[in-house]
């Protein structure tokens, strides 16, 4: 089964339908190459796979243990290089300052964060800085 379809709908815009849910998403390109930068860009995407990956592992551990994580955010920093383009780093902060929690779930949250699909699927070139606030 096909998992999403997308089209592109002139102007640097794609409209993307995930299959099974029917929910839509639009990308531009980035104001910095010849976009609107009026919706996520395609490299804004995969930082928010990366960010959202992380939660969701997490979040299927914590439930296990009885850890509760509702409200962790994440700040996330995309930094490009040039030449070629391509997204160099990506730096994920994960919040939850009032995490209750013991010291060895907390390093064992943090093992998953660096071990969630999307961050083992990103080509080692792509710096990954993971830095946590709880």
């Amino acid at each position: 089964m096909t998992t999403l379809t997308s089209v592109y709908r002139g102007g640097l815009r794609t409209e993307s339908t995930h299959t099974r849910s029917g929910s839509n998403l639009i990308t531009d390109a980035p104001v910095d190459n010849k976009g609107k930068g009026e919706a996520f860009s395609p490299t804004d995407l995969v930082c928010t796979a990366l960010a959202t990956c992380m939660l969701t592992t997490i979040g299927i551990w914590a439930e296990g243990e009885g850890v509760d994580i509702t409200g962790m955010q994440t700040a996330v920093v995309k930094i490009m290089t040039a030449n070629p383009r391509k997204i160099g780093e990506i730096q994920v902060t994960l919040i939850q300052p009032n995490l209750k929690a013991t010291d060895a779930q907390k390093e064992r949250l943090k093992e998953i964060a660096h071990t969630c699909p999307v961050a083992l699927s990103l080509h080692d070139t792509v710096k990954q800085t993971v830095r946590f606030e709880f």
